[in-house]
Parts: structure tokens; C-alpha cells; sequence
């Protein structure tokens, strides 16, 4: 038989995971035409094997076979090998992925499955070893299992692959119709989510589960503190504060160069998978301003800033957008890769970073070189034996009070030595190999950093967050934006673009555009999220099932369409959607309410069903039933004093906009949005005593006109019933 593929085909690919690949034995092809021909001319099946840069298990297949003589030539004799970066590619890993779940009842990559020429699936798996063990097959008996079982039995797995392809796309495609009478969800949802979460959390350590791992959920976070600012229960403060704080004071966060790691392996939050996400950053830097917001408590604020600092330090390129991941991989001194070695620490490590440290003078504490390394480990719990493989990640083990009694001194010189033996150790450990970067720039995710960012900006007050979001935000639009038809690409890797969008880019981007807008005014960011808005409605809006789709509809067809109902590791993107949309609808005489509203109803029973699966819809079901809170201002400056008291307010269905002062200059802001009239929003809301001014309402209820931000405030979170 002769070999389908002659050659690896990844060393041009913008993706820096496939071009990891690109060395290997095996005859990698991207996911493309080419490859898709190829096994339908030879009649054998695909093997694809999905990952990403930063996925540990991944590189670990790729040592034992990806890189063995042997299982490459099994690979290339009898199937066409496809690699696929799911990073760039969600929807064709969401297809397989789901199969994966419904067969195994688990997934995770490397996700490995063999298709039929046309793309069906018939066998499914994650890791496999390459020699069996611990009752998993291995992989090079597997695949000769495959490659002889295509050719004796090939009609049962015909049928197989069609039933597991059948099954994926009823859950893939599903659109039931609500009962009839069923009234589409709204804000009951919220308390029942809440509810379901609360029952779940983890009393003692925070976050969900009794056992490892655990993984940051941001939109619980969200979820909690809403249900708590509605119903002012404490119990959902209580859940979400102890969660915040054991993510912060954990593993899970680097208390040396700051930023979140993927998840942690243990219910107590203490060893991480150490790759360092995009998203992550994202998502949990705007739950930690929220919880700011809502408990004023500057811990939140610190953790936010110094997370932001990360990201611009080590995932930012410098034209402005952001990069995708840091690996969980770096080299040891013995020069092998090992996960974690670039944040681990042993005693005499600390003791050697910290040895041109004179706390006398840079503190004025009383301390020799020893009792203040002594002092360092004691606060992050560093010991000879450690908490991971011999060294140890760094936890707050002792609080500043317990450390300033026990070294006897004050509690801000305990804070200045810490600060100072971080700074030390930071500079230490900029000395190690670092972990590869996965330079691809993605829309999607750019767009949750930007809105991080700007959020960042109404709520700590700095403009030079917004100015890091606004760069951000015009490389997208730059690289990545089509203004002639108005598409979204979706992967920008070094000069290359390439792959369509899909509705989380747009989803994402249109959210993040409209904070942008919220944090400075500026009209050119409003106008860019219409536009995102518009072509969601006509990509991803279909008008039959009444639901969006992930994929547009003038994109490549695969064996199924898939829908982002649930959150994930990022958050569902019909949720994100749906609640900027219903955001959107209030400064455009559009559909864009109608669209929301249809897609919730569509979707009314699976989310009552199980509500805490569906936590981004869920909170857009809450907007559509209690409104946005909207915040004109009529003036040609916001008033510092009023963004300060607006930012540091927990409002989270806020929708802050301005107007110019007169309707003079009102004329040119709708023809530069394509309005034919001024939306509600705007519509008589003129400044008054020739001074700003300030509109407040909610569901069509508004306070007076007034120059008082706090009592305009006041009035909304009083008489308008919404504590």
C-alpha cells in the first residue's frame, strides 16, 4: 500500500503548535482540503490529534510516538495524520470532542480520533501511551488494531461512525421548541443557578468539587455576586469572596510575577497545571474588579492591577494585541522540559536570590540573611521537602500579623521586606529558561483582555488601562477586520492571517468595542460594536430554529454545526452574545433585542433544566427581565469625580454611555452610527444649567435630570427596587 501523505506539511503553518510538529517523523497535515482529498482518494481513515501549545499532556504524546520511527511509519502507511490547534480551530474540536464525551464519558487533550474519509468519527480517545499501561491501550497496538479492522470490518464501523456522528449533531444542532405558554427565562434563573452553585461549593476551600482539580469559574463568580447584590443574601458573598481568596492565595496564582495558571491539580488549590492562559487572565481580572465593586475591599483591586501588569509584560505584542499562551514546560539546569520549572523553588534558592537583600537598608527591619529567607518561606510555605516534586509552589502559608509577631516587627515593615524579597525574586528567576510563548493573536480572546482592560479602567479610574485596551483593540481592527464586508478573521500569527471567524471572536470583540466606548466616550468604539452586532444577526442568527450558531453560515461545512451553549474554559459565546445584544439594542433602532430574546426562548427548557451549565445565558436572561441599567451623561466630559463614583459601584448591568450636551451635535453622533433617529437612550436627554448631567434609569423608569452622581446613584439602587 502505497503512503497517502509523502511529507509533514506543518513547517509553513501560522500556528506555533503545529509548526512543534513539524520535525516529527510522521507526515502531519493541517486541516485543509488537501488532506481531506487525500483521504477520500485513498480511501483510508484520518487520525487527528488536537492540542495546543501549552497542553503538557500533548507534548508528552509527542515524545513517546509522535516522535517514534515506528509509530510514524504506522501512521503514515495507513491513515492521513491531521493536526489540529484547537486554539484556532474550536469548532472542528468542538464536533470531536463532543463525540469524545459521549463515548468515554470524559475528554481532554490531546484529543486523538480516527475519522472516516469524510470526516465521521468511529474510535475516540485523549492520551494514549505508547506501550499499554494502567489498562490503557497502547498506541501503536492501536493502531495496527485500526488500520487491520478497516480493512475486515469496515462496515461496522461505517455504522458506528454513523450513530456517533448522528448523536453529536442532535447535541451539536439541538433547538427544541419552549412548551407552549412557557414564558421565556428570566431573573428566577439567576436565583436558581445561584442556588445550584451554593450547594456546590467547596465550604472549606473554595471553588467546586472535593477534589482536584479544580479550575477557575469566573462566570459563577459573576453569577454569585449578582445573586447577592439582587437578593442580599450573604451566603452568595460569602461563596464567592472565600473562592476569590483561596485562587488568590494559592497555587493557581504566581506570587512572584503575577498572572493565573490554567487550573490547579488539588482540592486546595495548591499545584498547578502551569501553562498561563489568555483567557484566564481575562476573565478572572474582570471577577476581581467585580469583587471589588462589591466588597470594597482593595485586595480585589491589587490582584486585578497586578495581573493586568503580567499581561502587559509577557503576552502583549508590541503593535498592541495580545499573545495566546504561556507553556506549562521550561528547561531544568539538566537542560530536559519539565512542567513547572520555571516557577518552583527550593529554600537555598530563595536564600540565593535574596542574598544582596540588606533588609536594614531598604526595609529598616532587623534582620540578617537568614531569618529573612527564614521570613520568605515561612509566607509561602517553602521547605526542603516541598510540595511538588521536591521544590514548592508558592502559597500564602502565614498572614503578614502572624509573621510580624513571630519576627517581631511591624506589620508594614513585614509588608515592605516582602515587597522587596519579590522584587528580588523576580529578578532571579528572569535568569531561568523561560516557557515557550504561543505568539498566535486571536480575535476572540483579544477581545476578553481588551474588555478586561477597559473595565479596569472605569473601575480603578486609570486611563492607561483604557489606553492599553484601545491599542489593543485598533490591532484587531487592523489585522483582522474586513471593513468592505464586514468580517472578522480569526488568528493573526506574525504578518500571516487566516480562518474565518466565529461568533466568539465577534461575540467577544463587540463586548470588549462597547467597553471600550463605556471607559472613553469615544464614539468610533460604539460604532465598531454595531457593526459586530450587525453581522451576527446575518452570520450566525438563524431565523428557523431561532438560535446562533458558532459557526457563519458562509463557512466551511463540517459534519455538524455546532452551537456554544455552556461555559467552558472561556465563556459560552451565545451568552456573551445574547447580553451584548440586549445591551446594544438600547442605542440602535435595530432587531438586536428580538434576536436575544428569540434565542433565550429557544433555549428556555435545557437551561431550566440545569441553569449552572448555562451561566453566561443565564445572566443574559437576568438583563432581558430586569433591563440595563443605563447611565447617560450629557456633557462633553464625564466629571472625574463622577467616573469614580460610578466605577467603584457594583453595578453589573450597567450600560454607561454619553451624548453631546445639545442636540446640535446630536445629528452628526447618528450618522456616524447609521441611526435614522436617537435612540431612547439619548432621545431628550440634553444638558441642563449648562452643566453635565446625568440620566439614570432602568426599564424605562428614570430619575430627574441631575448634576449629583450620588444621588443619582441613589436614587436608582433605592427606589427603582433593584438592592
Amino acid at each position: 500500500m502505497s503512503t497517502p501523505t509523502e511529507r509533514n506539511r506543518l513547517e509553513d503553518a501560522a500556528s506555533p503548535y503545529l509548526r512543534q510538529h513539524a520535525d516529527n517523523p510522521v507526515n502531519w497535515q493541517p486541516w485543509d482540503e488537501q488532506a481531506l482529498e487525500t483521504a477520500k482518494e485513498h480511501d483510508v481513515p484520518i487520525f487527528l490529534s488536537i492540542g495546543y501549545s501549552a497542553c503538557h499532556w500533548c507534548h508528552v504524546m509527542a515524545d513517546e510516538s509522535f516522535q517514534d520511527d515506528g509509530v510514524a511509519e504506522l501512521l503514515n502507511e495507513h491513515f492521513v495524520p491531521i493536526k489540529v490547534d484547537r486554539e484556532e480551530r474550536p469548532d472542528v474540536d468542538s464536533i470531536y470532542m463532543t463525540v469524545c464525551q459521549q463515548v468515554t464519558g470524559r475528554g481532554g487533550w490531546p484529543l486523538s480520533a480516527w475519522l472516516t474519509p469524510d470526516g465521521r468519527p468511529f474510535y475516540v480517545g485523549t492520551y494514549f501511551p505508547k506501550e499499554p499501561q494502567r489498562g490503557m491501550p497502547g498506541f501503536r497496538d492501536l493502531l495496527e488494531n485500526i488500520a487491520h479492522s478497516w480493512e475486515v470490518d469496515r462496515e461496522e464501523m461505517e455504522n458506528r461512525a454513523d450513530q456517533w456522528t448522528a448523536a453529536a449533531s442532535d447535541q451539536l444542532e439541538a433547538t427544541p421548541s419552549p412548551p407552549e405558554g412557557v414564558e421565556t427565562p428570566g431573573s428566577e434563573l439567576l436565583e436558581s443557578a445561584a442556588g445550584t452553585a451554593l450547594r456546590g461549593v467547596d465550604e472549606r476551600h473554595g471553588g467546586w468539587g472535593s477534589s482536584g482539580p479544580k479550575f477557575p469559574q469566573p462566570a459563577r463568580l459573576h453569577l454569585l455576586l449578582r445573586a447577592a447584590d439582587r437578593t442580599g443574601r450573604r451566603r452568595y458573598l460569602e461563596a464567592a469572596v472565600r473562592t476569590l481568596d483561596a485562587m488568590a492565595g494559592g497555587g493557581l496564582y504566581d506570587h512572584v510575577g503575577d498572572g493565573f495558571h490554567r487550573y490547579c491539580v488539588d482540592r486546595d488549590w495548591t499545584v498547578p497545571h502551569f501553562e498561563k492562559m489568555l483567557y484566564d487572565n481575562a476573565e478572572l481580572t474582570r471577577a476581581y474588579l467585580a469583587a471589588y465593586q462589591a466588597v470594597g475591599d482593595e485586595r480585589y483591586a491589587d490582584v486585578a492591577r497586578r495581573t493586568l501588569a503580567f499581561v502587559e509584560r509577557e503576552l502583549t505584542h508590541e503593535d498592541g494585541g495580545f499573545f495566546s499562551t504561556l507553556d506549562a514546560q521550561s528547561e531544568t539546569e539538566a537542560g530536559e522540559r519539565e512542567e513547572g520549572a520555571f516557577y518552583v523553588w527550593t529554600p537555598d534558592e530563595i536564600r540565593d536570590a535574596l542574598s544582596d537583600l540588606d533588609p536594614r537598608d531598604e526595609t529598616g527591619a532587623n534582620l540578617d540573611d537568614e531569618p529573612l529567607a527564614d521570613l520568605v518561606c515561612d509566607r509561602y510555605g517553602v521547605t526542603s521537602s516541598g510540595n511538588f516534586e521536591g521544590k514548592t509552589v508558592l502559597t500564602i502559608s502565614a498572614s503578614r500579623s502572624d509573621l510580624a509577631d513571630e519576627y517581631d516587627l511591624e506589620p508594614s515593615t513585614v509588608d515592605a521586606v516582602l515587597e522587596a524579597a519579590r522584587d528580588r525574586s523576580f529578578e532571579a528567576r528572569e535568569e531561568r529558561p523561560r516557557p515557550n510563548r504561543d505568539e498566535k493573536v486571536l480575535a476572540g480572546w483579544n477581545g476578553l483582555m481588551i474588555a478586561a482592560f477597559a473595565e479596569a479602567a472605569i473601575v480603578l479610574g486609570d486611563d492607561a488601562y483604557a489606553e492599553t485596551a484601545i491599542g489593543a483593540l485598533a490591532f484587531v481592527r487592523e489585522h483582522l477586520w474586513n471593513a468592505d464586508d464586514g468580517t472578522l478573521s480569526r488568528r493573526y500569527e506574525d504578518g500571516e492571517v487566516g480562518i474565518d471567524g466565529y461568533l466568539e471572536d465577534y461575540a467577544f470583540l463587540a463586548r470588549a468595542a462597547l467597553t471600550c466606548y463605556e471607559a472613553t466616550g469615544d464614539l468610533e468604539h460604539l460604532s465598531f460594536a454595531l457593526e459586530l452586532a450587525r453581522t451576527i444577526e446575518s452570520e450566525f442568527w438563524d431565523q428557523d430554529p431561532e438560535t446562533l450558531y458558532f459557526t457563519p453560515s458562509s463557512g466551511e461545512s463540517l459534519v455538524a454545526r455546532p452551537q456554544e451553549l455552556t461555559d467552558a474554559s472561556t465563556p459560552s459565546s451565545t451568552g456573551v452574545a445574547v447580553e451584548t445584544l440586549l445591551a446594544l439594542e438600547h442605542v440602535a433602532d435595530e432587531s438586536f433585542g428580538d434576536v436575544a430574546e428569540a434565542v433565550l426562548e429557544t433555549h428556555t427548557s435545557r437551561v431550566r433544566s440545569s441553569p449552572l451549565e448555562y451561566t453566561s445565558i443565564v445572566l443574559a436572561a437576568d438583563r432581558l427581565t430586569t433591563g440595563s441599567l443605563e447611565l447617560t451623561v450629557a456633557a462633553d466630559e464625564v466629571p472625574r469625580d463622577w467616573r469614580n463614583e460610578i466605577g467603584s459601584t457594583f453595578l453589573p448591568d450597567r450600560l454607561l454611555t454619553r451624548r453631546p450636551p445639545t442636540n446640535d451635535g446630536l445629528e452628526a453622533w447618528l450618522d456616524a452610527l447609521d441611526l435614522s433617529e436617537a435612540p431612547s437612550i439619548w432621545d431628550g436627554r440634553e444638558e441642563r444649567d449648562g452643566e453635565p448631567t446625568l440620566y439614570a434609569c432602568r426599564q424605562r423608569t428614570c430619575s430627574p435630570p441631575s448634576h449629583d452622581v450620588g444621588e443619582a446613584l441613589e436614587w436608582l439602587l433605592g427606589d427603582s427596587g433593584t438592592d
